[in-house]
């Protein structure tokens, strides 16, 4: 268990320190020493009012009306101060975990788009559901943090200062060992207060220690029952027309019924936790008053004294009591703090350069692609293929094909700098390439932003000439729908979608081009037609397509098929039809 709370500490901290180190430290050290203060302001606050309970309650006692009145006044100064203080304690706390939160988010959102890593976490399945762990996990990171380490900060001065009061009101005890003597016990409320605390605390950890990986396991549970909503609706079309509403029904039922499974237990844990935190809370009303009263009884302290110890001794168990009262939350922030820590160690690892899953090389240089020695993998580390060399000619088409599985669209993504997998160097244009996806992908917005993406300045292309693009690819109707609003990606058909595609590629005139599947969704006629404005353009650009189509082999120049290739002393040769070029060579075998 040590060796666990210590790993737990150096996670939270690893998360939490790069704020605190960071270019906005000064002002984030500065809104917590704020915080502090105020927190510590309150404390004064509290202190002032055990001490006013003492004034008030011995002229209650004495009938001392204009005592009364006066402590009443001091009440009401004391009542507004801690008013005033608490408002501004929330205030700030909150601000600076709005910024802290703001920070944080940013930098994983920075770390998860770059070098692709979103796309690679996908891959390798490592961490689930990152969106969750961006959009909730920080969020409650930052603020659990704050607020329990704010309120243990409290509850440590707060103890600090009632015991110091508790130790001179509550006087000596002797307990009686009969005929082994008498123990004589200084300031012996403090001891039971802290006897009292210390038992409720270890019952709480040891009753309630499960619900850290039940928070864990739920957090897991409802981002996966959230993706397959958003994916059902996503796919809304696909499901209609195999009308497999029944299937995702009992999709969504299964994971619902997970969630409520594990929050049954949660419930289960959480209740016996409560029947002791109540029973705790409850005793504790009164178990000041019944140690105290002895010393009533014999009239060593009066009744303004006995408010006042029985206030004292409740300021002190509430700050010992401080995990029995919280533990909910620490059990919630535990959670948080692994999901973040896997899903930032996910990250940066692969970040680093020497990564082991990024052993491809690629180099910018030349005005097409050249492989060298190529070796594809799949995410787990299992061989797809081996020893690929391939250098297209510039200018030229080069059509990918073979059975599905054999690893095309994947050499294909290897080329195009998003497969990481394997070991090699691709050399790539230092010109601007692209890769067009079966399914291009249109951002939310206008129809304009969604032909311009990935950003291309739209000052570079006047209106007229986006409207000329779309009439090209065959997309008329939409010419005057540039600055409409909509979700295109769903409005648009398959079809319509790779027309889109290569209206952007038409726009970017990129110098290298990637064409996986990209003309699955069109009629034969306008795939020729498509390809014909590719290679009819004025930039001359390189195509490396994939695609199973038998139309597709008389609109490319040369063909690499991945199933027909005999060995030749080292040696792979690619026989091609008799009126394609020269084919292209590879060595190794696959």
């Amino acid at each position: 268990m040590a060796t666990t709370r210590r790993a737990f500490g150096r996670d939270a901290w690893s998360i939490a320190r790069t704020y605190w180190t960071s270019e906005e430290k000064w002002s984030a050290w500065g809104l917590l020493l704020a915080v502090v203060a105020i927190n510590l302001g309150t404390v004064c606050t509290s202190v002032g009012i055990n001490a006013w309970n003492r004034s008030f309650y011995n002229a209650l006692q004495t009938f001392d009306v204009e005592q009364i009145l006066r402590q009443l006044g001091i009440f009401f100064i004391l009542g507004s101060l801690g008013i005033a203080l608490s408002v501004f304690a929330v205030y700030f706390q909150q601000l600076l975990q709005l910024r802290w939160r703001r920070w944080l988010t940013q930098r994983y959102i920075n770390a998860w788009l770059s070098n692709r890593a979103y796309y690679q976490l996908q891959l390798t399945d490592e961490v689930d559901n990152p969106d969750q762990r961006i959009a909730e996990d920080i969020n409650q990171f930052t603020n659990y943090v704050l607020t329990l380490s704010l309120g243990l900060l409290t509850s440590l001065v707060t103890l600090g200062s009632f015991l110091f009061i508790l130790w001179g009101l509550s006087g000596p005890a002797d307990i009686s060992l009969g005929k082994l003597g008498a123990v004589h016990i200084p300031g012996y409320l403090v001891w039971v207060a802290l006897f009292y605390a210390g038992a409720g605390t270890w019952l709480t950890v040891k009753v309630g220690r499960p619900l850290v990986q039940l928070n864990l396991a739920g957090q897991r549970l409802e981002g996966d029952f959230r993706f397959s909503l958003a994916r059902f609706r996503e796919n809304a079309e696909s499901v209609a027309s195999y009308g497999g509403e029944p299937v995702e029904l009992g999709i969504f039922q299964e994971r619902l019924q997970n969630i409520c499974k594990n929050f049954r237990m949660i419930m289960e844990r959480q209740m016996r936790l409560n029947w002791l935190t109540q029973g705790y809370a409850q005793v504790a009303l009164v178990f000041p008053l019944l140690v105290i009263l002895p010393r009533y009884f014999a009239k060593q302290i009066g009744w303004g004294g006995l408010m006042q110890v029985a206030s004292a001794f409740s300021y002190v168990y509430n700050s010992l009591s401080f995990i029995i009262n919280r533990y909910p939350d620490i059990a919630a922030w535990q959670a948080a703090t692994d999901r973040l820590t896997r899903f930032q160690e996910q990250l940066f690892e692969l970040q680093a350069p020497a990564s082991a899953q990024r052993q491809i090389v690629i180099r910018r240089r030349g005005h097409a692609v050249s492989i060298d020695n190529l070796d594809l993998e799949l995410p787990d580390g299992t061989p797809l293929l081996r020893g690929i060399r391939f250098a297209p000619v510039r200018g030229e088409a080069v059509l990918i094909t073979g059975p599905s599985g054999i690893g095309k669209s994947t050499l294909l993504r290897a080329m195009a700098g998003v497969w990481p997998f394997g070991r090699g160097e691709i050399s790539v244009s230092e010109r601007h390439s692209l890769f067009v996806p079966q399914r291009p992908y249109l951002p939310l917005g206008t129809l304009a932003n969604a032909l311009l993406y990935p950003p291309m300045a739209r000052n570079g292309f006047p209106v007229d000439r986006l409207k000329s693009v779309l009439r090209e690819v065959g997309l008329d109707g939409l010419v005057e729908e540039l600055d409409v609003v909509d979700n295109w990606g769903q409005r648009l058909s398959l079809g319509e979608q790779q027309r889109l595609g290569f209206a952007r590629v038409l726009l970017a005139a990129p110098a290298l081009l990637f064409l996986d599947e990209a003309t699955s969704g069109l009629d034969e006629p306008w795939e020729a037609r498509l390809y014909s404005l590719l290679r009819s353009g004025s930039w001359q650009p390189t195509v490396i397509s994939v695609g199973h189509r038998s139309t597709l082999l008389r609109l490319h120049d040369q063909v690499f098929d991945l199933t027909r290739f005999i060995s030749l002393r080292g040696q792979v040769v690619l026989p091609l039809p008799s009126s394609l070029s020269t084919p292209v060579a590879l060595a190794g075998s696959f």
